[in-house]
């Protein structure tokens, strides 16, 4: 069982030494990312100690950010403090292998179809 905190305990963690955020009701300590953060140490600051799952998902982090963030998880919220909200990324981030090898297909299929393209057009200016 992961460590519970409730609304008021991630609220008095909210500094430069110690700076936690709830997403959807999981509680990540993001202290050692703040320097790291592409958005600036900032933008972290200023979630600290909040909830910060709707702004999270508004910006659409990448898969790899999301697989980052389990860096952080220290543990949830209690349970009568959860909103219980289905978190928009979930359906991003559970993609199938299949869905995946496919994606890694068009892109292929992409990139030759644009190489073609520039050839045709270096054969036809040159020729």
């Amino acid at each position: 069982m992961s460590k519970q905190y409730t609304r008021n305990e991630v609220a008095s963690m909210n500094g430069k030494e110690r700076t936690l955020i709830i997403l959807h009701d999981k509680v990540f300590d993001v202290t050692k990312f703040l320097n790291e953060h592409p958005g600036g140490e900032e933008i972290l600051l200023d979630h600290g100690g909040k909830d910060a799952s709707d702004d999270f998902n508004d910006v659409g982090h990448s898969i790899d950010a999301l697989d980052l963030s389990k860096t952080y998880l220290v543990g949830e919220l209690v349970e009568s403090e959860r909103a219980n909200r289905t978190p928009k990324y979930w359906s991003a981030s559970k993609k199938t292998t299949e869905t995946k090898t496919q994606e890694k297909s068009n892109s292929t299929m992409m990139m030759v179809a644009i190489g073609a393209v520039l050839f045709a057009i270096v054969y036809f200016v040159y020729l």
